[in-house]
């Protein structure tokens, strides 16, 4: 049988094994999420009047608010995967990213819902599409494991290889 400062060790071992486990898994939501929004923003980067042209095939917006969204949303989904790739303001990168998967999961039911046959636009190409070829069910679920990702790592933003880490060190 175990002495209580023995059993306290491995007690603690475990615990220590637990956060750092936890601590790989948010690396690996850190690096998926912010691959993601890099995908996702980069194409829309390169072809702004596409990117106009998926967030007017929502019909949410007039041209001048949806020519604003057009431009700015790739912007800042570069510029969040950049801060998840570096770890860099993780906590509130990932909080972001998760406001902008719940915006996303919202136009998507909208456009669904009031029957419209669009591609999501989510990695750049979208607009109408063959009411068959509509993927809304694809696009919500995909968004919403994102969303668990970003709320994860909102919950939980120590990871390691991370900027945050680096710059927090020793305090």
């Amino acid at each position: 049988m175990a002495e209580p400062a023995q059993r306290e060790q491995v007690g603690d071992h475990r615990g220590t094994s637990r956060r750092h486990g936890a601590d790989w898994v948010g690396l690996l939501a850190r690096l998926a999420l912010g691959g993601v929004m890099i995908a996702a923003g980069v194409p829309k980067l390169l072809d702004r009047t596409a990117s106009i042209q998926n967030v007017l095939a929502y019909e949410l917006f007039g041209y001048e608010v949806s020519r604003a969204i057009g431009i700015l949303l790739p912007v800042a989904e570069v510029a969040l995967g950049v801060l998840l790739i570096l770890g860099l303001l993780t906590r509130s990168a990932a909080a972001l990213t998760g406001v902008l998967m719940l915006v996303f999961v919202a136009g998507i039911v909208s456009a669904w819902a009031r029957g419209l046959a669009i591609d999501c636009g989510c990695f750049g190409t979208g607009g109408p599409v063959d009411p068959e070829d509509t993927t809304y069910v694809t696009s919500i679920v995909r968004d919403v494991l994102f969303l668990a990702l970003a709320v994860w790592l909102t919950v939980r933003p120590r990871t390691p290889w991370s900027l945050d880490q680096l710059l927090t060190r020793g305090r």
